[in-house]
């Protein structure tokens, strides 16, 4: 089950604004449009992706935070998926290194996939980024996960 979050602070970013990552507009079907809540200038930084399974070992999580919190220590923004496992693990480092983290949802910006995630989320809304091309109040589908991937 998902939890959901406050609409008001969702804003929108279209692929004609100044601040649309150039990236983003390289990849074949680039989202047109970007629902997002917290500080969007973390796209401008230097970034690196990581994403592993949900179901991990010890080693894998252990091994995800670290380097995540140590990109992040050097300034760099980890984009993950707030997936549980690695995901997770991710976005952890990456908060506890200071430079904030960016996860790219498969639902709604303002919907918490999965639950368990809700207290990260709300961490990461506060000292980093959450974005989706689906737009608030959009409950997460199986078939959207491997799209939003390419945004990662």
């Amino acid at each position: 089950m998902s939890r959901s979050f406050d609409n008001e602070a969702v804003q929108i970013l279209t692929s004609g604004q100044p601040q649309y990552p150039a990236l983003l507009k390289e990849i074949k079907e680039y989202p047109r449009t970007l629902y997002y809540i917290g500080d969007l200038s973390l796209l401008q930084n230097r970034t690196a992706a990581v994403v592993g399974s949900r179901k991990t070992t010890q080693y894998g999580r252990s091994t995800a935070f670290l380097i995540s919190k140590r990109l992040s220590e050097r300034n760099v923004a980890v984009i993950s998926g707030m997936a549980k496992g690695i995901d997770t693990c991710a976005h952890q480092g990456a908060l506890k290194g200071g430079s904030g983290t960016v996860a790219v949802m498969g639902c709604g910006v303002n919907v918490c996939y999965p639950a368990s995630n809700f207290e990260l989320k709300a961490e990461i809304e506060r000292k980093g980024l959450v974005i989706s091309e689906y737009p608030p109040e959009c409950q997460p589908r199986k078939y959207w996960f491997p799209r939003r991937n390419r945004i990662i």
